[in-house]
């Protein structure tokens, strides 16, 4: 929030606390009034009317408004502030914060502090605060939590995609030199591979860093019904030739075909289908994984297991953040970016879902979507 709509509100509640204050002086001239005063008086009484209708602005305002007298008083609140100052159920660092920067304002000084509250749930505020011209002074609260976790989200997006291009480009870099100065045609096709494996790399990354970032900043998913059944297979299908080349079997247990979730089937196939090709990539040639899906009263649970290597316990906490990974060495090895998890945390989010994990090492892992799920209603008879 700007400092002009800081000292616009100030302003316009400086004149709404007047026009209060003057109303009950109005209503008590009223029966000893002359024909000059008694006008003067109705003149007050529109201005009453207008100042009704400010103070109902001021409480329809995204932000909470803390008005004090010029004697430190708190004489206004607007509704929003209410529920975040001066109650029982209010956070005492708000209090605080809004207090301090009360006596700061009526010292004819202007303030903004950021207000980290880690709940639950978890809020950022920020306060602000402005001297009244007339005396007195004004705070406000405004939630920011939102674009406090977006600005995160941004600063993170943009470290990690230097750090994870870094290398890549790095690594094309010095086989491009060593490819230059090379007359060895077996050296030369052998560079060749790994400047196109690099490649490869590259715009796996960047293809996965697009697709967060189209779940994360593309806004709130599409909620309509959608076959369960074809998520599932429309999602291995994005992974059979990778589970070809692997020699991994990818087994579906076919869901119900009236078995329908609530939610964006783009999303949905992209969250699962990242599951089934991490469970592919960390499961042994000739074994199998399998996907199936099943009703657990309001949701719908779909299901992907392998039976590959496993996940640490120490790991489990940590493998649905951007770029964790287990065994970077095996990711390498598997072309893995470390954001198809993340990913899929984010879709179960967009859902109000969640994804969860089990885990035994050296005998394979469970990875489950749970979306709420969609069910006709009945008319009544």
């Amino acid at each position: 929030m700007g400092w002009v709509l800081v000292f616009a509100v100030g302003v316009a509640v400086g004149v709404l606390i007047n026009k209060f204050r003057a109303r009950s002086e109005s209503a008590g001239k009223l029966l000893s009034a002359s024909q000059d005063e008694r006008a003067e008086v109705e003149s007050n009484d529109a201005e009453e009317a207008f100042a009704e209708i400010f103070r109902d602005a001021v409480n329809s305002l995204s932000v909470g408004v803390v008005v004090a007298g010029a004697d430190g008083t708190v004489i206004f609140r607007n509704t929003l502030a209410l529920g975040l100052t001066g109650a029982v159920h209010s956070d005492v660092l708000v209090d605080e914060a809004v207090e301090v920067h009360l006596s700061g304002a009526l010292a004819r000084r202007t303030g903004r502090q950021v207000i980290d509250l880690f709940g639950p749930p978890r809020k950022v505020v920020a306060v602000f605060s402005s001297p009244l011209e007339g005396g007195g002074a004004v705070a406000m609260i405004e939630d920011i939590t939102e674009r406090h976790l977006v600005d995160t989200v941004r600063t993170d997006f943009v470290a990690n995609i230097s750090h994870e291009l870094k290398t890549p480009v790095g690594a094309l870099a010095v086989l491009a030199e060593a490819l230059a100065d090379e007359d060895d045609l077996d050296i030369v096709h052998r560079l060749s591979e790994k400047m196109v494996d690099e490649a490869i790399r590259v715009g796996r990354t960047i293809d996965d860093l697009l697709e967060l970032s189209r779940i994360e900043f593309g806004g709130e998913a599409v909620k309509d019904p959608v076959s369960v059944e074809s998520i599932l297979q429309e999602s291995i299908e994005r992974v059979r030739s990778l589970a070809t080349s692997h020699s991994i079997r990818v087994v579906m247990n076919t869901p119900d075909a009236d078995m329908q979730a609530i939610g964006d089937r783009r999303q949905l196939v992209s969250a699962v289908s990242n599951l089934v090709e991490n469970a592919v990539k960390y499961s042994e040639p000739d074994s199998s994984v399998e996907v199936s899906a099943l009703v657990d009263s309001d949701w719908v649970e779909m299901c992907v297991q392998d039976f590959g290597v496993g996940i640490p316990l120490r790991d489990l906490d940590r493998i649905f953040e951007r770029f964790y990974r287990v065994d970077r060495a095996r990711s390498r090895d598997t072309g893995g970016t470390g954001l198809g998890l993340a990913i899929v945390r984010h879709v179960a989010n967009n859902h109000g879902g969640e994804v969860s994990v089990t885990s035994i090492e050296g005998e394979g892992s469970t990875f489950v979507l749970k979306i709420p799920r969609f069910t006709m209603k009945k008319e009544n008879p």
